[in-house]
């Protein structure tokens, strides 16, 4: 995510109230204690949102960040904020717990309540606002499960994690068309790891259904240029057998092997018709997105696209005459 505020560029006088008001404006009002004097003050927040969604992105020197009783009873919108520890480590106060945030974990905390951030070794994380009645869970579940490390021993929460992190810096997941699309299976992947690590199995199970078919098509494109992505191996990555896995893809219209190849060569396509389309032959770029013979890459490509890869490649890169 590019950053849209860095005081590297900003007076050292003015740092902490252009600060204050970016992240109240954008997320929520909360009282920020900085640790360093201001000339030493650093951050970057980079910032994003998926339809009532709010993401923030954030670097930054030692923080104290303080939700206070008044601007707890002052809130307009009451949110849950997913909060994603990256590198270091924070503590969160909420609720009469505490808890220690290492990388690869998370924790939850409700904006209707007083917290506490404390951020001693600088900031390296991932918040992530939801409309608490989105999540549509019982107020009793949600303060039970506010200031608690979750990503360590859940592995739903660890699946979480990972797509969380990767929600938060991925600018395309914030334009366009994708936003809409990701709203309800954002939600219903942060009920399946609150109600699942809570122990309600009832509440879980129904959220986690829910977005299996998300989780499983995210993997595929984050592996397509894996020669060796078999069904499975989606199916272990997602802890469901390979008939699951079929029966999941068959309720979304999905074929997995017409679904894998047409990805792979619309990839193709991107590539061959990108700046750098020359720079590599087309058996090499076809190898790259899993494609190990050239003639079926060349007549799987004609078929989807009508040309050759060679005739895509000179439309878009015609070699200047001399």
């Amino acid at each position: 995510m590019s950053p849209v505020l860095d005081t590297a560029f900003i007076p050292p006088r003015d740092r902490e109230e252009v600060v204050r008001d970016a992240v109240w404006k954008s997320m929520v009002a909360v009282d920020i204690d900085h640790r360093p004097a201001a000339e030493d003050i650093s951050v970057r927040i980079g910032l994003g949102a998926a339809g009532p969604i709010r993401i923030c992105s954030a670097q930054a020197t030692a923080v104290t960040l303080r939700r206070t009783e008044r601007l707890a009873r002052e809130d307009e919108e009451p949110a849950v904020t997913l909060g994603v520890q990256t590198t270091g480590s924070s503590v969160v106060v909420q609720n009469g717990r505490e808890c220690l945030l290492r990388p690869g974990q998370f924790a939850v905390y409700e904006s209707i309540a007083p917290y506490t951030h404390l951020f001693d070794e600088g900031v390296d994380y991932r918040f992530i606002r939801f409309p608490r009645a989105a999540l549509a869970l019982p107020d009793r579940l949600l303060r039970d499960i506010t200031a608690v490390p979750l990503g360590s021993d859940n592995p739903v929460a660890r699946l979480a994690f990972t797509y969380f992190s990767e929600l938060a810096v991925t600018d395309e997941l914030h334009q366009g068309v994708y936003p809409d699309a990701i709203v309800e299976p954002s939600i219903e992947l942060l009920r399946a790891a609150l109600t699942s690590q809570h122990g309600n199995s009832g509440l879980a199970r129904a959220p986690l259904e829910a977005t299996l078919s998300l989780r499983i098509t995210h993997y595929i494109r984050s592996h397509l240029a894996d020669p060796d992505l078999t069904a499975a191996r989606i199916a272990a990555a997602n802890d469901i057998s390979v008939r699951h896995l079929y029966v999941v893809l068959s309720r979304s219209g999905i074929s997995l092997g017409d679904w894998i190849r047409t990805h792979r060569l619309a990839e193709c396509r991107r590539e061959l018709a990108g700046p750098n389309g020359r720079l590599r032959t087309i058996a090499a770029i076809g190898r790259r997105w899993g494609f190990v013979d050239a003639t079926h890459f060349s007549k799987m490509f004609k078929q989807a696209y009508g040309m050759s890869p060679r005739a895509w490649r000179e439309a878009n890169h015609p070699r200047s005459s001399t």
